[in-house]
């Protein structure tokens, strides 16, 4: 691990006590089998992350029901399962840029384990159980409400535009117009590190582009594809008429 921790506990806005709680959430169980250079045994964030899904399964459950008191049970558990899941915490973590700061053993290393889906989605929840641990859920709930949840847009007409892949969709849609595919670009980032906004530009050949903003790049490039996707669909529509 070549990366300073302190970038990464600005990130969190948050400064350990504890330093072996930050250590331990981000040794991978590969790396148990090595010794630390002061020849001790390296604790794996196994046991972390099973109490940091419990957490922010919680913290998540909460937050939705506060942001959406109207909603039944069947939508809050989809938007919940799409804000847990694997594949989302994977692109929170990248945001955060967790790989750089992961303790892998050698083959781990190796084989790429910076980069794989299961060990950062794993160490994130490692670190959310961490932060519990060192500080309480105050020190938990800021990263969880903007970096996980974010900005969650989940309207009243029952569409869950916030489970919705428009980045997915528009690459679809520029395939089947025949037009190469979407083109994104950081416009700008403003604000401290801990909460940043991001503005994303998403550009479909010559004609259609759009600017959003997002509490993290991947929220923005969203919202962009999202516009973008809606400006397609007028012009369909003015064709039909």
């Amino acid at each position: 691990m070549n990366a300073d921790l302190a970038v990464l506990e600005q990130a969190l806005g948050h400064t350990f006590r504890n330093r072996e709680l930050l250590f331990r959430a981000l040794t991978h169980k590969s790396r148990i089998y090595e010794k630390s250079p002061e020849g001790d045994v390296l604790a794996d964030n196994e046991q972390l992350e099973f109490l940091g899904d419990s957490i922010l399964g919680f913290v998540v459950s909460e937050s939705l029901v506060r942001r959406f008191p109207s909603f039944p049970e069947g939508r809050l558990s989809k938007l919940k399962a799409h804000l847990v899941s694997a594949a989302w915490l994977y692109e929170v973590a990248q945001e955060l840029h967790l790989g750089e700061y992961l303790l892998l053993g050698r083959g781990e290393e190796m084989s790429g384990g910076r980069e794989k889906r299961a060990l950062l989605s794993d160490a994130l929840e490692a670190l959310i159980a961490a932060l519990y641990l060192d500080a309480g859920l105050d020190a938990v709930r800021p990263l969880i409400e903007d970096r996980v949840i974010g900005d969650l847009q989940a309207p009243e007409d029952g569409f869950d535009s916030a489970v919705t892949d428009h980045k997915s969709a528009l690459q679809e849609t520029a395939q089947a117009l025949k037009l190469p595919p979407p083109r994104y670009a950081i416009v700008s980032e403003e604000g401290p590190e801990h909460a940043k906004l991001f503005t994303v530009e998403v550009r479909l050949g010559k004609d259609w582009s759009s600017q959003a903003q997002g509490m993290s790049k991947k929220a923005a490039g969203q919202k962009a594809a999202q516009q973008v996707l809606h400006q397609l669909a007028q012009e369909n529509n003015h064709s039909k008429q």
